[in-house]
């Protein structure tokens, strides 16, 4: 084989939003409210091998909007991203696709949802930069904190 064949490889092969969702279970009484909703965003990133060498990663977020007790709205967004991924060294592409690949996917979510929240006829939640590094570490640590609490006690 030639060293060429034995080069890493990561090319975006295709970026599309695989499921947007939008709820309105107050409208249109909600538009008369006059105060400012409250706004709870939840995050999930995944990645899955779909081919030889070829993933698709996905980071979904979920958008609650609320006035007093009552949901303005709902959002929720699921955008994904096929890479071709080739010669990585196996320690490294957890981290490529938990990492990497979201901070590839996640802006174009971004706009996806502020569009659609905007198109709901709500102002727009325009969503802060994410630190996918932080957010893998964070989620590294609670499954191996929730596998240390599962494990049996040794005496």
């Amino acid at each position: 084989m030639s060293d060429e064949n034995q080069q890493p490889v990561f090319q975006i092969q295709r970026v599309y939003l695989k499921d947007m969702s939008l709820e309105q279970p107050n409208s249109p009484a909600i538009f008369l409210e006059a105060e400012t909703p409250s706004v709870e965003v939840s995050l999930d990133v995944g990645a899955e091998n779909i081919a030889e060498s070829i993933y698709e990663a996905t980071v979904t977020i979920t958008i609650t909007a609320k006035v007093k007790d009552k949901v303005a709205f709902l959002v929720e967004g699921k955008q994904a991203g096929i890479f071709e991924v080739r010669n990585i060294p196996a320690d490294q592409m957890d981290p490529l696709l938990g990492i990497g690949c979201p901070n590839v996917v996640y802006p174009y979510l971004r706009a996806n949802i502020a569009d659609m929240i905007t198109r709901a006829g709500f102002p727009p939640v325009h969503l802060a930069e994410i630190n996918f590094e932080a957010f893998y570490q964070q989620r590294r640590a609670a499954m191996a904190q929730a596998a240390a609490g599962a494990a049996p006690a040794v005496q």
